[in-house]
């Protein structure tokens, strides 16, 4: 079995915020449907707290929720225990990791592509995932939108591993 393709998928402030209380800081929805574009068809691998976040299962994508909790189930969730255990269930050739934080920091040396939102504005939260390295990192594609109404200026970034 071969390795799929792991792609970090998270949309995160200059100051490095991807969260506060368990939810999205800002409502941008360009990005939603950049996540949904990015996600559909591809297993999502993610922390318990970010299943818990979702409004319901996302419809055309598997939900693998990696949790330290034995005991934890959820419906539509395939849960595990470890990376070996998620990247174990994956069949398809590329997998999303979509949070939060601890999920990030655990898949990063792993990770083939980032598909990044950069929120241009400074917001307050409590995850934090810090800049990928320049030295690790190159970007390969870039895409800036302007601030729209009470969402702020963002671009979505596209980073390959080097």
């Amino acid at each position: 079995m071969t390795t799929p393709q792991i792609i970090l998928v998270l949309a995160r402030a200059q100051n490095g915020v991807i969260g506060r209380d368990n939810r999205l800081p800002w409502h941008i929805p360009a990005d939603l449907k950049h996540f949904k574009a990015v996600t559909q068809g591809k297993p999502m691998i993610m922390g318990r707290r970010t299943f818990e976040s979702l409004p319901g299962l996302l419809p055309g994508r598997r939900h693998i929720v990696l949790t330290r909790d034995t005991g934890w189930s959820a419906p539509g969730a395939e849960v595990v225990h470890d990376l070996a255990g998620a990247l174990g269930l994956v069949e398809e050739d590329a997998v999303a990791v979509i949070g939060g934080a601890e999920i990030f920091a655990l898949f990063l040396d792993w990770a083939d592509r980032i598909e990044l939102t950069e929120v241009h504005a400074d917001v307050a939260g409590d995850a934090i995932v810090p800049a990928p390295d320049k030295v690790t990192w190159r970007e390969v594609n870039r895409e800036w939108h302007p601030a729209e109404g009470d969402a702020p200026a963002f671009s979505f970034v596209t980073l390959e591993r080097r």
